[in-house]
């Protein structure tokens, strides 16, 4: 990771709060569909860059023996609190590539929408010396389109002004494609790397789709947690957001989105 990411990596601290408010989980046909996968046993579970625990606690009810690693100290709080009813899941503060297991091997290590943080040069090393032969690895993003062409339309053109924003509504929903193949050839997906490790087998893409409405101010409060509208300046920042908000506000004060969540399965040799 360079340094220009490690520090857009960590501006969700920044309001870490609203990103716990604001933010998503991760649908329970996932969490089951990974465990199932994973099929641990009582062998414990790594989870990478847990924020403020939009998964964890799915994965926790399970009962899991769960080492969370989070690199921001403000994001790290707001998730010790919410894992606070589950006293087998622990709290690193620290980032994937300076975590050490310490003697133990895991039977599952997953990502929630973090892996693209971390090192491409070693996290392949990292996952495979954390697992046992046979443990899974399994990783997972949230994406979305949305439902109207006309608000698609709209907020398409004012956003053109901000070529570097990909926001969530980017696309509309219709554009996806019936299953996971174009995110097979996505740049960024990790299928293609891990495959050229070679030190995995079994590669799994899936993808899970949900409905969501999100009233305007929800919305931007959602906006509000990306990276990528977090590093614009303030003032930047509000202009887009104020512009986001009247556009929706005009289109019945919200936006209705699929929910689509990427997931990548493997294991280790």
């Amino acid at each position: 990771m360079t340094t220009g990411q490690r520090a857009q990596s960590q501006v969700f601290g920044e309001v870490a709060e609203r990103y716990h408010a604001a933010r998503l989980g991760y649908p329970e046909e996932l969490v089951a569909d990974v465990l199932g996968f994973a099929d641990l046993g009582d062998r414990p579970v790594v989870e990478v860059g847990a924020g403020t625990g939009k998964a964890t606690v799915s994965f926790a009810a399970h009962g899991l023996d769960l080492t969370c690693l989070e690199p921001d100290p403000r994001m790290a709080e707001v998730l010790r609190r919410t894992v606070a009813p589950y006293p087998a899941v622990r709290v690193e503060n620290l980032v994937f590539e300076d975590w050490r297991p310490g003697g133990r091997r895991f039977g599952l290590l997953y990502a929630a929408t973090s892996w693209h943080w971390t090192d491409p040069a070693r996290r392949w090393d990292l996952a495979h010396a954390a697992l046992v032969p046979g443990g899974a690895l399994a990783l997972f993003w949230n994406g979305a389109g949305v439902v109207d062409p006309a608000l698609h339309a709209a907020l398409a053109a004012a956003d053109a002004a901000y070529p570097d924003l990909e926001p969530p509504h980017a696309r509309l929903a219709s554009e996806f494609d019936g299953g996971i193949g174009e995110w097979r050839e996505a740049s960024g997906w990790p299928e293609a790397e891990c495959r050229r490790d070679g030190r995995f087998t079994d590669l799994v893409s899936t993808r899970h789709a949900r409905p969501q409405h999100f009233g305007t101010a929800h919305y931007l409060d959602y906006l509000d947690t990306i990276s990528r509208y977090r590093i614009l300046p303030d003032d930047r920042r509000e202009q887009v957001l104020q512009q986001t908000a009247r556009i929706l506000d005009a289109h019945g004060g919200g936006i209705d989105m699929i929910l689509f969540t990427h997931a990548f399965k493997a294991r280790a040799r």
